[in-house]
């Protein structure tokens, strides 16, 4: 999956993107082709990736990563 430079504004490196993407516990579309990801980083610390859906063959690019914030806990299983 592509990251664009604004997924690293955080600091989460692009192995823990790809492996929350890959492993993802939730996920929840959003308007305008934006989706959010909530995974795992390699560590198990829960992140928070946002995608956006760019084209006719609809590839995702990363925008967004970072620790988790707790207004997503409602989108967890069991949440």
């Amino acid at each position: 999956m592509e990251c664009a430079d604004s997924a690293f504004r955080h600091g989460v490196p692009a192995e823990d993107i790809d492996h929350a993407v890959r492993n993802a516990v939730a996920v929840d579309d959003w308007d305008d082709d934006l989706r959010l990801y909530l995974g795992p980083s390699r560590a198990g610390e829960l992140l928070e990736v946002v995608t956006a859906i760019r084209g006719d063959d609809r590839i995702e690019l990363v925008i967004h990563a970072m620790a988790m914030r707790a207004k997503y806990r409602r989108l967890l299983p069991g949440g």
